[in-house]
């Protein structure tokens, strides 16, 4: 849900929390607003029977504003916990054979889609293993009152009104709304997808004319490799590999000078970017094979004599999917144990 996912929106646009006022103080009513969304959504041509269907009996969820209040706000601690224990809660057992039983069972489709999109397949299923399990779960709560609710309390209105009037458009292709059911912040299917991000790439990837992220593992792995493949994706490259770094390395000389605007905490901790043959002038050996003039930054994230790692570009498209370390290296570190 990165971009996708709530802790990626908090990233992107958070405003502040909001009073926790009760719900029948807030101003507009509820009623009052979500007309204001059905005047938006008509006006950009969902069809009456499908606003109606969708807007019947809608009302502000109080465990949705409940959990949207709770979200953190910029972390004022310079620290940051530990990576190795969060890789071995989500690079499991279970995880690493789930992933491995769906890479196995799914090579022909999956051929197809790296030779249209160019990215692997693992990476592909180790995005679907974070996400959902698999498809295990997706989430039960009704998108259009989760989407209604997030917008009338008006933290993130913009982000989230443009989100329910884009279910309204999901709807309008014939899904039904019993079927339009996620998280609570709005993501759903197998990938995790907001409907904006949905309706802007989801894929077709079994050709029977729908995109059906729900049930279908062709339309699903389909849909996360052109979101990879939007996002800059560069074929033929790893995520990153693993590297040897000297002992009494001058990390001060190598640390980034540049301050990203999006995520800092999260690309505060990488490198500067040097290519493969500078990493090696200066002692940092690459564990696996990366060609000379590739760019990488290091990553040691849990200090000196811990393991690290040289991170390509690909390793940043990860981030796009939902902007944080823990995240990207444990969906780059099980898309490599489902390749062994």
């Amino acid at each position: 849900m990165t971009r996708i996912r709530l802790n990626l929106l908090a990233a992107l646009s958070l405003l502040g929390a909001i009073p926790a006022t009760p719900l029948e103080a807030q101003d507009p009513s509820f009623d009052a607003y979500l007309q204001l969304l059905i005047a938006r959504a008509r006006a950009e041509g969902v069809s009456e029977p499908t606003i109606s269907r969708m807007t019947a009996g809608l009302t502000p969820n109080p465990r949705v504003i409940e959990l949207d209040r709770s979200q953190p706000g910029t972390p004022t601690s310079s620290g940051y916990p530990a990576l190795a224990p969060y890789i071995a809660r989500h690079v499991d057992a279970n995880r690493i054979n789930g992933g491995r039983s769906v890479y196995a069972a799914s090579r022909s489709t999956t051929q197809a889609i790296e030779r249209e999109y160019g990215v692997p397949a693992e990476v592909l299923i180790a995005i679907w293993g974070h996400e959902t399990n698999y498809g295990g779960y997706q989430g039960n709560f009704d998108l259009a009152r989760s989407l209604a609710t997030l917008a009338w309390e008006g933290r993130r209105r913009d982000l989230f009104a443009t989100e329910f009037v884009d279910l309204l458009k999901i709807a309008d292709k014939g899904f039904a709304r019993s079927q339009l059911v996620g998280s609570w912040a709005g993501a759903f299917g197998n990938p995790q997808f907001l409907p904006s991000v949905y309706l802007r790439l989801a894929q077709d990837g079994d050709g029977d004319g729908r995109a059906d992220i729900w049930n279908s593992r062709a339309d699903t792995l389909a849909s996360i490799a052109n979101y990879f493949r939007d996002a800059g994706w560069r074929s033929g490259q790893p995520w990153g590999v693993r590297a040897r770094v000297p002992a009494g390395f001058n990390w001060g000389a190598v640390a980034s000078k540049i301050n990203s605007p999006t995520c800092p905490r999260v690309h505060e901790r990488h490198s500067q970017w040097k290519t493969v043959a500078e990493w090696r002038q200066l002692g940092v050996q690459p564990q696996a094979y990366l060609a000379d003039d590739v760019m990488a930054s290091l990553f040691q994230p849990d200090g000196p004599d811990t393991p690290a790692w040289l991170l390509t570009t690909n390793y940043r498209v990860i981030l796009e999917y939902n902007c944080s370390n823990y995240y990207a290296m444990s969906v780059g570190l099980l898309a490599d144990e489902i390749a062994r």
